[in-house]
């Protein structure tokens, strides 16, 4: 994908370009060339997560542990590998655009592994507090340890050239005008495609305050969504308490949700946690707890006689938190995943919980019709909502991403509409703000059946503020600390 901001606008002040020749060889006066100095553990972490995420499509938070335990990496060098890695893939647009004006060669003509190292030491340069020669210094000697003396020779040239203005001059000489392109100029100054950015604008919509500058708020969601988020926890209903979770995990009581705690972003490796590892808590974003549990909180039309369907169930967070309220009032769970090993992950996630799980399409899923009180819909979505938690995502999604999608959460809507009883309620929710996701996913099904009624969702989400106009809910990680969650509430005639 193109670097976002790229053509907006002349490049003032082009810095020297840095060219990839220069000489090889052995240095001066000795019999043969010296050995390298060993990179720096956690930068070479952060290196290789770069290129495990390019080569093989991996996922960052699924490469990243291996490639820890693989350099016997924890505490603080754990903290700097991640904070790296996962700093410089969600910056990636940014940065290329940064290293590309200070180079004498377009990016596709950087070979790939060394553009990878600028990418890291960009990002060092620009968005951390690490002393400069200290960033350049150890990205090139990465770069002599990988690919030789010629190419760390190439990279340090490049890297002095980076670090000669720091982020906010960059912003101001690269970016599109904030005048002509204010959407353009917030997404690069927040390293997002220019695409995704829009998204959030058209969902913030304008500002009620006519005076208010009306791309304030589009700059707060970018920002918040280009930081490392903290960690958020379920306690599971009936195992341990929102109050005990935090006081054994040193964490913070959740604002909103009564199951919920937060822990500071580098708390490292949270699966080592006892609470965790035993099975009391499992991580989860306070707005995936929230939906789940507005779901519960909606009136029925007649008794809620306990029976309670999950409808894309995997990988089982929403499940579990549904089974857990179930079996506390006597209730069942039945939870659909169509994919194998991920209805596998639920059946861990529900053990010893009043949960079936059924692998099959939850459009022709073999349940009966009208027989569910409230069926969750957590559509699969483009997750634009939680691109934070996912820092090599935003520069894969494509807007065309977005199209095939709608048409599933169209059919996965309509089929929860069949399985709901009279009377009952379904929760339609995504983990993105794309309108055409959320409103337009909406607008169609209604269409077809106009005798769905919608309800406030806002009355299921108590204490939660700047929740809008309603009847439905788009959470936010600037003005609720949580993903950007979607959730609509229907109730069958």
């Amino acid at each position: 994908m193109s670097a976002p901001g790229r053509g907006g606008g002349p490049r003032r002040d082009r810095p020297r370009r840095a060219h990839g020749g220069g000489r090889s060889g052995p240095p001066r006066g000795r019999s043969g060339p010296a050995r390298p100095p060993e990179p720096d553990p956690a930068r070479l972490a952060a290196f290789q997560l770069l290129v495990s995420v390019r080569v093989r499509d991996a996922y960052a938070n699924l490469a990243l542990p291996s490639i820890l335990r693989r350099h016997r990496l924890g505490g603080r060098d754990a903290a700097l590998a991640t904070e790296l890695g996962y700093g410089t893939l969600r910056a990636r647009g940014l940065l290329d655009a940064v290293v590309e004006a200070c180079t004498d060669r377009p990016l596709e003509r950087v070979e790939p592994h060394l553009l990878d190292a600028l990418r890291l030491g960009a990002y060092q340069l620009l968005r951390t507090r690490i002393p400069p020669h200290a960033a350049v210094a150890t990205t090139v000697e990465l770069v002599r340890a990988e690919a030789g003396s010629r190419a760390g020779g190439f990279v340090n040239a490049v890297l002095r050239r980076v670090g000669e203005r720091d982020e906010a001059a960059w912003v101001a000489q690269l970016a599109p005008s904030v005048d002509e392109d204010p959407v353009g100029h917030a997404a690069f100054a927040h390293a997002h495609p220019r695409w995704i950015a829009q998204s959030f604008a058209d969902a913030l919509g304008k500002p009620a305050d006519p005076d208010a500058d009306p791309s304030a708020e589009l700059h707060a969601a970018l920002a918040a969504d280009d930081a490392r988020p903290a960690v958020h926890l379920l306690a599971r209903p009936g195992e341990i308490t929102a109050a005990e979770l935090a006081l054994v995990t040193g964490g913070a009581e959740a604002p909103y949700s009564p199951y919920g705690v937060h822990l500071e972003a580098g708390s490292g490796d949270v699966g080592e946690l006892d609470a965790v590892s035993e099975g009391l808590a499992v991580v989860q974003d306070e707005g995936s707890q929230l939906v789940a549990l507005a779901l519960t909180r909606a009136a029925l039309t007649g008794a809620d006689g306990g029976r309670w369907l999950d409808l894309c169930a995997g990988p089982g967070g929403k499940s579990a938190l549904l089974g857990g309220l179930a079996a506390l009032d006597g209730g069942t769970l039945d939870a659909v995943e169509p994919s194998e090993h991920r209805a596998q992950l639920v059946r861990q996630a529900v053990a010893d919980l009043p949960v079936t799980v059924h692998q099959a399409d939850g459009r022709s899923a073999p349940l009966p019709d009208a027989a569910f009180d409230r069926v969750l819909v957590d559509a699969p979505c483009s997750g634009l909502g939680a691109l934070r938690r996912r820092p090599e995502a935003r520069w894969r999604r494509q807007p065309s991403d977005v199209s095939a999608l709608t048409v599933l959460q169209r059919e996965l809507l309509t089929a929860a509409l069949r399985h709901v009883r009279p009377g009952g309620v379904v929760a339609y929710v995504t983990c993105s703000p794309h309108l055409a996701e959320t409103v337009g996913v909406l607008a169609r099904v209604l269409r077809v059946h106009p005798e769905v009624q919608r309800l406030d969702a806002r009355e299921c989400l108590p204490g939660v503020p700047d929740l809008g106009d309603g009847p439905a809910v788009q959470l936010w990680p600037h003005r609720h600390g949580t993903d950007a969650m979607f959730l609509a509430l229907l109730r069958r005639a």
